[in-house]
């Protein structure tokens, strides 16, 4: 009762804050032209291609988990101030419409993942947003923000194709690192046990086989039953699986038990859902290389 009390406070505070008639103050962050992206790893995307020519800022800060993510009265205001908001898509951002309903202003909303052709539950039909972690997939990210820049600002076409290109790059050259990497692997041993459904682009591109998730959800906003940690500890035995990976904020309990039950060791400093403030995950390419090291040397 008393998180629904808390809840509903949260929203009466929001929107106080969209329907007052005033201008609110700006924050600290505020330069013009400001475009906002959801996620930290999707504002260094941006950044990259963007360049100086705009300031991009994160809505989630950093640390944030999307998929369990509160939002708050001020970030009303930051919305409202914005005139392109970038987005994952893929049905990522669950916490984002009210905010979008309850801010003043118009904006063109992008969503990123556009075009991807994306992975489904076969059941649920639910789809999986984490294409980014395919670094193929943020090229396509790369052509639209390019050509969402250029619609926002035509003066800097040229600019941001420019960095368009060179960022594309970078990119294929972390592709073709990770393969590197993967490739020190024996395919045997290419078993991967993650907190939710999350490194399935990932596994599809460099040839690992997802074993089992403790959370049966593309969403770590989820609860398993015990027949389902049940299945999952089989799943672990009979596959031979030799690690489970969580992100760095997921909850290890879990994990732990089921490594108890199996022997299997617990990787628990993963960044998939967002950056960091400096090392290991700074940037989105840091992200890639951190998370992929960790993996690596855990099945080699």
């Amino acid at each position: 009762m008393i998180h629904i009390r808390r809840f509903q406070l949260l929203w009466i505070l929001i929107l106080l804050t969209s329907a007052c008639g005033q201008t609110p103050a700006s924050p600290s962050w505020t330069a013009a032209p400001v475009v906002l992206t959801t996620t930290s790893f999707l504002a260094d995307i941006t950044r990259n291609v963007a360049g100086d020519r705009v300031t991009v800022e994160s809505l989630l800060p950093i640390g944030a988990d999307p998929h369990t993510y509160q939002p708050t009265p001020q970030d009303v205001a930051k919305i409202a101030e914005t005139r392109l908001l970038i987005t994952n898509g893929a049905n990522y951002e669950h916490f984002l419409g009210p905010l979008l309903e309850n801010a003043r202003g118009e904006r063109e909303v992008i969503e990123a993942s556009s075009g991807l052709n994306l992975r489904k539950d076969a059941q649920s039909r639910d789809v999986d947003p984490h294409v980014w972690l395919d670094p193929n997939n943020v090229i396509t990210f790369v052509e639209n923000l390019r050509e969402a820049l250029t619609h926002f600002d035509p003066q800097s076409a040229s600019v941001y194709q420019a960095n368009a290109e060179a960022y594309t790059r970078q990119l294929t050259e972390l592709d073709a690192w990770i393969k590197q990497q993967v490739d020190t692997i024996p395919a045997r041993h290419r078993l991967i046990v993650t907190n939710h459904e999350s490194l399935g682009y990932f596994a599809a591109r460099y040839g690992f086989t997802v074993t089992g998730t403790v959370i049966e959800s593309f969403s770590s906003d989820a609860s398993p039953s015990a027949q389902q940690i049940a299945a999952l500890i089989d799943q672990i035995k009979s596959a031979g699986a030799p690690a489970i990976f969580l992100d760095a904020g997921d909850n290890t309990a879990l994990a732990q038990q089921i490594a108890s039950e199996t022997g299997v060791r617990v990787v628990t400093d993963l960044h998939l859902e967002s950056l960091t403030d400096g090392a290991p995950a700074g940037t989105y390419l840091d992200m890639m290389k951190n998370n992929v090291t960790l993996i690596v040397d855990a099945l080699k």
